[in-house]
């Protein structure tokens, strides 16, 4: 049922841009994760980002624009809107991510919702293709704990869900509505009444995914959980699914909580994606926020094809491809099965010409 491809990959859709990079050619990112705001309206206990401080940092509106401008003649298909604070907070948003859209490149955001306002959302659902909220639990008491903010933010998040559902209805626009839940101890027992909610009020999906200990985070709360006694709800949560509503329990990332390897050596996958931090600086990997062995250089400064194609980016490469050790990295960390698509790709079993 997860239509969506949440729990899996979807690079399998670009094989120009894989061909392109079998033969040894420089390709440009599909996809990109940039963060507006460095600070954030939630301190949730999950924070894989909570060592990065949340800072009060956002990017520079007219710069990102230009080069947005930049990226969408290079070829990056989408953009999503997240990263190490909430992106909402930005002043300009509703700007960015109508010029983002207007530049060819399509948009998502991941939020947790509390700054999605009526009026904010008219201004950009013509421009969104999907939004997912970060809703972390079934009753506002639960989410408050969790989330580290008021009850009464929970309330808010789905008046704003509410609204937005009803605002599509009425003009048709294209944007896929949807929430995820990190599944911990706390909120276990109330998926079902989180799933309910969300289907009431025309949420087109709820994602219920594992917690993955960032390398270094600080907080170390959900670190070693045993995902593997919640594997069976997958079954028992299927009676939500209907034509217009989905729960995607991620069985399949659950599981590899539990592998001893990896299935691939080297991390394939970064010349198709990349991350933009609060201060303008391009990353080659989420996972190693403030390692400047992944630093490419900074939006602020250069262009991004200027960056992409720079010396710091090269020397960042060579180190992923001859030293990286992959058995380190986060576990599933966001580009784990488009790394285990490419290792076998690159390094295919026998008989594979017998289609």
């Amino acid at each position: 049922m997860d239509n969506f491809r949440i729990d899996s990959h979807k690079l399998l859709f670009h094989p120009r841009e894989v061909a392109k990079w079998l033969d040894g050619e420089t390709v440009y990112p599909i996809y990109m994760e940039v963060s507006p705001a460095g600070a954030c309206n939630h301190r949730c206990t999950f924070c894989g980002l909570d060592y990065m401080a949340y800072r009060p940092h956002f990017l520079d509106s007219e710069i990102l624009k230009k080069r947005l401008a930049e990226l969408g003649k290079l070829g990056l298909k989408s953009i999503m809107y997240a990263g190490e604070g909430e992106p909402l907070l930005h002043k300009d948003i509703a700007g960015i991510i109508n010029h983002t859209k207007s530049s060819g490149i399509d948009v998502a955001i991941t939020t947790n919702g509390v700054l999605l306002k009526k009026e904010l959302f008219k201004e950009i659902s013509s421009s969104v293709s999907w939004i997912k909220v970060s809703l972390n639990a079934g009753t506002p008491e639960t989410y408050a704990s969790i989330h580290r903010t008021k009850a009464a933010d929970f309330d808010r998040v789905f008046d704003n869900l509410a609204s937005a559902c009803n605002h599509l209805k009425a003009t048709g626009d294209n944007c896929t509505i949807g929430a995820q839940m990190i599944l911990l101890p706390e909120n276990a027992h109330e998926i079902e009444q989180l799933a309910n909610q969300c289907r009431s009020i025309g949420l087109r999906y709820l994602v219920i995914k594992p917690y993955s200990q960032h390398l270094k985070s600080i907080t170390h709360e959900y670190e070693g959980f045993d995902y593997s006694p919640y594997i069976r709800l997958v079954d028992e949560l299927s009676k939500f699914n209907d034509s217009d509503f989905t729960l995607i329990f991620r069985a399949n990332t659950m599981k590899k909580m539990h592998r001893t390897q990896r299935g691939y050596q080297r991390c394939l996958a970064l010349p198709f994606w990349s991350y933009i931090d609060s201060d303008g600086n391009v990353w080659g990997c989420s996972t190693y926020l403030g390692d400047e062995r992944f630093n490419y250089g900074n939006i602020n400064d250069q262009t991004f094809e200027q960056i992409w194609a720079g010396e710091k980016r090269a020397t960042s490469m060579k180190m992923v491809a001859n030293e990286l050790d992959t058995e380190c990295c986060r576990m599933n960390c966001r580009m784990d099965e488009i790394n285990l698509y490419l290792w076998e790709l690159t390094h295919p079993s026998s008989h594979v010409n017998f289609i």
